[in-house]
């Protein structure tokens, strides 16, 4: 139980964070239509932050979207089977993912360490930002997922060996 709580707690942090993200994108977007529409000079920034702020709010959302049960599932056919059978399934499901998503993860770190080594910057604007710190978002966000997937495994066990799904909250 400490175990999973403790891999729980970046992740409920990061989900705050991610929710208080749609804050600057809204403002940014805000800024773009008026500057755009109104003084008739578009942003040199507005589409890179957008779309940077986007992803960043996406991954490091998933993990904590896993934690709270609101990502697509196949309720319909588990609602009928009884709580081993259902969590006997998902730590299936959850044993074959990990490795796809620690591997996703390695790979993301590299992307990170290149793009930050070499100075690497966006090129999609007259802005063209450096681009490492949108790799280094990626690279958490997925390691989070990684870690909520761990304990969303270690949930399922213990409801395959208790028969009864605790509240882990």
């Amino acid at each position: 139980m400490i175990l999973i709580k403790l891999l729980e707690m970046p992740t409920r942090f990061f989900g705050g964070i991610a929710a208080l993200l749609i804050l600057p994108l809204i403002g940014a977007l805000i800024v773009e239509v008026f500057s755009r529409h109104v003084l008739g000079t578009p942003t040199a920034w507005a589409f890179e932050i957008s779309y940077m702020v986007m992803g960043t709010l996406f991954v490091l959302g998933m993990a904590n979207a896993l934690r709270l049960k609101q990502h697509v599932s196949v309720d319909l056919l588990t609602m009928k089977m009884s709580k081993r059978v259902a969590a006997t399934i998902r730590a299936i499901f959850y044993i074959m993912l990990l490795p796809i998503i620690i591997w996703l993860t390695w790979e993301l770190a590299h992307y990170f360490y290149e793009a930050y080594d070499s100075g690497e910057r966006s090129g999609r604007s007259a802005w063209n930002p450096i681009i490492w710190p949108i790799y280094f978002t990626w690279f958490l966000g997925f390691l989070l997922l990684v870690m909520q997937l761990i304990a969303e495994l270690l949930k399922a066990i213990i409801t395959v060996i208790s028969g009864k799904e605790d509240d882990f909250a």
